[in-house]
């Protein structure tokens, strides 16, 4: 083999619908991810918000949380959070709707790095509002994804593989966290619980909760191989991992039906696509079953090439000859960087006390991942109500309903997911102990001060904007209406009251 043929390894000619279907899905969270900022930030983080940022700047150093905010010539302001967010939705949508990959080579490197060092700002001021894994997950991919290139060259080898070396680390790292975290998962009971304890439940989660024992089990068994089995099998030759790819996506699929995780299913399933090729992706579709092997992971697709930059009918954009010299070193040095900082994420995986959901560096590239390593068996609600009256009956209490989380017994949960909705979120995480922070006060005092931000977060303000006179926080436990149940009262839930967490109360 002379260079051209060394050179012609680190393209993979047979990955460019992988590309198009990463680089458009990853770009469409963005923008879904800038949308859900621009809507809920400031009521939640804003100028006069729980926890304000303006405050959180003045506080702290800009070390482990870089943002453009704490630039002296743009101090943070609502308007100005909302300006980077239609920047951000903007580049979004000019890579989902393909004008980006039409440029030269280099053209989709700026755009999502700049959607990334946008992001970047946001999160890193957002606090426990933005503390979630898929947020660093969403960092991470926006980082790498630019440097899959533009219709002009081959997608690099080494870009992909990376990209399935952050999918091991989000899937085994979970498995493992999982194996190590709870009984539950060991002995195959934890899905008899997960579908009703879940943080968000959906329409289908109570169908999937009255599954029985065999089917839960079943579930969980399923979860294991997937999570612990197929990650391997990703840096296998075609079709295997192809296959594997394809399992993890069912896999998320079954997630996204029963649940809502704001955008960590649909991201995985858009990053698994690094380990599927076109030539699976035409064999499923009727074409002719192509031999496979490792010679062939960097060879172009001989006879599909239809010119550089030119799209198939399948929807693939084939590119013929090796890829320039410059943008092969580029990538190879793109991917020794991050490989380097994978040292850390590699031990934490087969660490004794492994970090679920940790960034080891402030630019929150190649982190580690995981969720649910512990189940929890039975749900509590927080619900906060209030009363117009001074001197109320019962009758006079209503209580304020999250869009999300469950509240009113006769309401079915929704579907929400990939829209993330932050303050449902961390009421479900109150619910487990956390009641003693302070964003949870000053949503209560804001509550009583009938301010219109935090009215917007809510499905249902019983009293139209009035401010109440009293509001009282209780605690419920919450489960499925059995069958039985659900036919003699209507209800989706059952409740039964545990306490009184804030007693009627006219301020804070």
């Amino acid at each position: 083999m002379d260079w051209a043929d060394w050179l012609l390894l680190l393209d993979a000619h047979d990955y460019t619908i992988a590309r198009e279907v990463i680089m458009r899905g990853v770009a469409a969270v963005f923008l879904l991810a800038f949308l859900s900022s621009f809507c809920q930030f400031p009521a939640l983080l804003g100028e006069r918000g729980l926890l304000p940022a303006p405050v959180f700047i003045r506080r702290t150093s800009g070390r482990w949380s870089p943002s453009l905010f704490r630039w002296r010539r743009t101090p943070y302001s609502d308007r100005l959070l909302r300006v980077v967010c239609v920047v951000g939705m903007v580049l979004a949508a000019s890579v989902v709707a393909g004008v980006v990959q039409l440029g030269p080579a280099w053209t989709p490197i700026p755009v999502f790095l700049a959607m990334w060092g946008l992001y970047l700002s946001i999160v890193s001021i957002g606090q426990r509002f933005y503390g979630f894994g898929w947020e660093s997950m969403l960092l991470e991919s926006g980082f790498i994804v630019g440097f899959l290139g533009s219709h002009e060259v081959a997608p690099p080898l080494l870009i992909l593989l990376f990209l399935r070396w952050l999918m091991f680390r989000l899937e085994f790292g979970a498995g493992m966290i999982k194996m190590r975290g709870d009984q539950s998962w060991r002995d195959l009971t934890a899905m008899n619980y997960h579908h009703q304890t879940q943080p968000m439940p959906n329409p289908l989660s109570r169908w999937a909760h009255q599954k029985p024992e065999w089917w839960h089990k079943s579930e969980t068994l399923g979860s294991h191989i997937i999570q612990l089995v197929m990650p391997w099998l990703l840096f296998l030759p075609q079709p295997i991992a192809s296959c594997a790819a394809c399992l993890i996506i069912g896999s998320q699929l079954a997630l996204v039906i029963t649940g809502n995780y704001a955008w960590l299913n649909w991201l995985t399933i858009i990053l698994a696509f690094s380990g599927i090729s076109d030539s699976f992706l035409r064999w499923v579709g009727g074409g002719p079953f192509p031999s496979w092997g490792w010679e062939h992971w960097g060879e172009a697709t001989g006879g599909n090439a239809v010119g550089a930059g030119a799209s198939a009918a399948d929807g693939s954009v084939a590119v013929s000859g090796a890829s320039p010299l410059w943008w092969l070193i580029l990538t190879a040095g793109v991917f020794v960087v991050l490989a380097v900082l994978s040292r850390r994420p590699l031990l934490n995986l087969f660490s004794a006390h492994q970090l679920m959901n940790a960034s080891y560096n402030r630019w929150h590239l190649v982190n580690a991942y995981g969720a649910f390593g512990s189940m929890s068996q039975e749900r509590r609600e927080v619900i906060i109500e209030g009363t117009l009256s001074p001197d109320p009956e019962e009758a006079d209490w209503h209580a304020f309903e999250f869009k999300g989380k469950p509240g009113d017994v006769s309401r079915r949960p929704r579907q929400f997911a990939p829209y993330h909705l932050r303050l449902d979120w961390m009421m479900w995480f109150l619910a487990l102990g956390d009641c003693g922070d302070e964003w949870f006060l000053r949503l209560l005092r804001k509550i009583l001060a009938g301010d219109p931000g935090v009215r917007r977060l809510l499905r249902v303000d019983p009293f139209d904007g009035r401010a109440p006179a009293l509001i009282r926080v209780r605690v419920f436990d919450y489960r499925f209406a059995t069958k039985a149940e659900k036919r003699e009262t209507g209800q989706w839930w059952v409740r039964e009251e545990l306490g009184t967490l804030v007693a009627p109360r006219g301020h804070l």
